[in-house]
């Protein structure tokens, strides 16, 4: 009573003509809220997300509204159209991409169905004569790509969501501008909110050193200022259009392990060589267009790996401006194409019920489910919804794995005799707000290889049981189920 009386005698002493501004505001918030409410009923992919939104929108719309233009929209304005109406029109190399595979044999699994699926997804084909080196943790990996970077002769493309100026940002920033300066082309594409702190004197040395600089931008355009809730999380560099790196690695010290914070960093990237490479490279072009508006003359040649390997690879590139859920409809399919085993190493577990169920289903058919996160996190609202999927999935016999060792931060899935790296997290975000690639891999040799890595993973982590979670307290399992509310937007 003691508010309600507070505010009853604030709004007496108004004068009368503020109160009118006021029941104004109040009548316009609301319609305001009424209107964006149908907007998030008609426009929001899931029904939870919808029915959170219409509601908050029409009982508390002072902040909701704001909030519901700033978070809520589920769908990229302006990159698709840019991918259909200019992107296709005059990038004729990269259209004519998969007639040269077809013409070279090095389509993989023609006329398969799973292959089918996936490619529809993808917009990208199966390739074969691929070679696909699996690098652990950051040295290895940014060994590979400063080398990777000396070696080029005519352009480096290199994508990040997070560049930092430290050490290891230190050492891109010289190799690409000493490239640059000897006539390499050099082309960098950083996400502006990832990338957030990265100092404008970092970006001026390199553009002085004839780099040429864009950040993402998501919210180029009148239409699309509001676009903030959306990322561009992939990690792309590709080397003269013959090799490319792509994982869950960017660029910072704390990647390296340097962080006092983290510690120990446990990460996975690869290097590819073969035709798989100019798809990853389109990926990237589409990106630098809709920053840019411009399309870089590059190398789209269509030759297998020159080590003589054929290691059949698809790049799917996914994100918001897809027309379908790209992303959600390539990780259920895999999950239920598992017939013996199903390997998930995710830093962010965030699933909706969907995958829930495909989880359990997988699990009934006799599955070995396995799940691996860090026991460390840099989440702290992502670490408390975790938490609340343990009892459902324990009892169906899906293992939860904590690992101990550092900051765990890898994607990586493996699923019978095949696998996937990239950067997409096992979250609502990855799934749906943010720009992501994921390189799939169906070669059961290399698939070994990534599960005996997987293995020393699961070694240095300790196998989380619903008791534990029950021995937290009442007041821990609440925090859990209260954060899990939050699943669709983080």
């Amino acid at each position: 009573m003691g508010l309600k009386n507070t505010l009853a005698n604030a709004w007496r002493v108004l004068e009368p003509k503020r109160k009118r501004l006021v029941a104004a505001f109040i009548f316009l918030a609301h319609v305001a809220g009424a209107l964006s409410s149908v907007k998030a009923i008609m426009d929001t992919r899931t029904s939870q997300g919808a029915i959170a939104w219409a509601i908050s929108l029409n009982t508390f719309p002072y902040v909701a509204v704001p909030a519901y233009w700033v978070f809520g929209r589920s769908e990229f304005q302006g990159y698709v159209t840019a991918r259909r109406a200019d992107l296709l029109k005059t990038s004729g190399p990269a259209r004519a991409h998969a007639e040269k595979l077809v013409k070279e044999n090095l389509v993989a699994f023609p006329g398969r169905k799973e292959a089918l699926l996936v490619e529809k997804l993808a917009k990208l084909p199966y390739t074969q004569g691929n070679e696909v080196e699996l690098l652990v943790d950051g040295q290895a990996t940014f060994d590979s790509i400063l080398a990777g970077i000396e070696r080029a002769k005519e352009y480096v493309l290199v994508q990040f969501y997070i560049i930092r100026d430290d050490q290891l940002g230190g050492e891109l920033k010289s190799q690409l501008a000493a490239k640059a300066k000897s006539g390499v082309r050099c082309l960098l594409l950083y996400d502006e909110i990832g990338s957030h702190a990265l100092p404008r004197r970092y970006l001026d040395e390199l553009k002085g050193a004839g780099v040429r600089v864009a950040a993402f931008n998501s919210t180029k355009g009148s239409a699309n200022r509001f676009q903030i809730n959306f990322r561009n999380h992939r990690k792309i560099v590709v080397v003269d259009g013959r090799e490319a790196w792509v994982g869950g690695l960017n660029v910072g010290d704390e990647y390296m392990g340097r962080d006092p914070k983290f510690g120990d960093w446990r990460d996975t990237h690869l290097r590819l060589a073969g035709p798989v490479v100019p798809c990853v490279q389109l990926a990237f072009v589409e990106d630098w267009h809709w920053a840019t508006e411009d399309i870089p003359d590059l190398r789209w040649e269509v030759r297998p790996a020159p080590s003589g390997v054929s290691l059949p690879v698809l790049c799917l590139p996914t994100g918001p401006a897809d027309p379908k859920e790209t992303c959600t409809l390539f990780f259920i399919d895999l999950i239920n194409r598992a017939e013996k085993r199903l390997w998930i190493a995710t830093p962010y577990f965030v699933p909706d019920e969907q995958f829930v169920t495909a989880l359990k289903l997988a699990a009934l058919r006799g599955v070995e489910v396995k799940v691996l996160i860090p026991d460390k996190t840099d989440n702290h609202l992502v670490q408390f919804t975790g938490w609340s999927y343990l009892e459902e999935l324990d009892k169906q016999g899906i293992q939860m794995w904590r690992h101990q060792k550092g900051f765990m931060h890898q994607k990586v899935i493996v699923v019978d005799d095949r696998c996937t790296i990239g950067t997409a997290n096992f979250d609502n975000r990855s799934f749906r707000l943010n720009f992501e690639i994921t390189m799939e891999i169906a070669d059961p040799v290399f698939t070994e290889q990534v599960a005996a890595m997987l293995d020393r993973d699961f070694a240095d982590a300790r196998l989380s049981r619903v008791a534990e979670l029950e021995s937290r307290g009442f007041g821990f399992r609440f925090a859990t189920r209260a954060c899990r509310l939050l699943a669709p937007v983080q």
